[in-house]
């Protein structure tokens, strides 16, 4: 799924270099920002800062968009 269709389909502002905020985690509640890279199977490839490989993301759980 492309990330036109993610953004039509959760109606949320995803686009390819758009810079997020995310807060969720595992291990509690950690705010890390990073930038939109991809989109594969309706999930957002994000790079977080300071990481040197995007990780996947499901585009509207603990996601804001800035």
């Amino acid at each position: 799924m492309s990330i036109d269709k993610i953004r039509k389909k959760y109606n949320i502002p995803a686009k390819r270099g758009g810079r997020v905020k995310y807060t969720g985690d595992h291990n509690g509640k950690v705010t890390k920002y990073g930038t939109i890279k991809s989109a594969r199977g309706g999930y957002l490839k994000i790079l977080i800062d300071g990481e040197k490989t995007a990780r996947t993301f499901h585009p509207t759980w603990e996601i804001e968009y800035l």
